[in-house]
């Protein structure tokens, strides 16, 4: 069973950048779609960023595109999501999470059944 443990994260002014950070231990990581969440107060979690088990793709949801970038370093075990460009409406608890999605599909949350302990992004000046 795959464990994920989260770090980045904090305070950044709006057009900033933030890295987070997610480290698996138990499984290689390439085993498995990676993804990136957020939750933000009042709202339900919703897909940011995945990568596919089979192929590698990656998917952004349209509020991201162009502006994040997710990626996995196999040799450490661990994936990123590089954030950049951050506006008040990423203020949220970002999840990774690692599971399985069908490729060409869109990912959801309920298609990742290990999560990490969550970290809290907020942007304001």
């Amino acid at each position: 069973q795959v464990q994920l443990v989260q770090s980045g994260g904090g305070l950044v002014q709006p057009g900033g950048s933030l890295r987070l950070s997610c480290v698996a231990s138990g499984y290689p990581m390439d085993n498995y779609a990676i993804g990136w969440f957020r939750q933000a107060p009042g709202k339900e979690r919703e897909v940011v960023s995945c990568i596919n088990s089979v192929d590698r793709s990656r998917y952004y949801s349209d509020s991201v595109k162009g502006r994040f970038t997710i990626s996995t370093d196999n040799t450490k075990n661990t994936a990123f999501l590089q954030m950049n460009n951050l506006t008040s409406e990423d203020t949220a608890v970002y999840y990774c999470a690692a599971g399985y999605y069908s490729v060409r599909s869109i990912p959801r949350a309920t298609d990742f059944r290990t999560w990490g302990q969550g970290t809290q992004v907020a942007v304001s000046s």
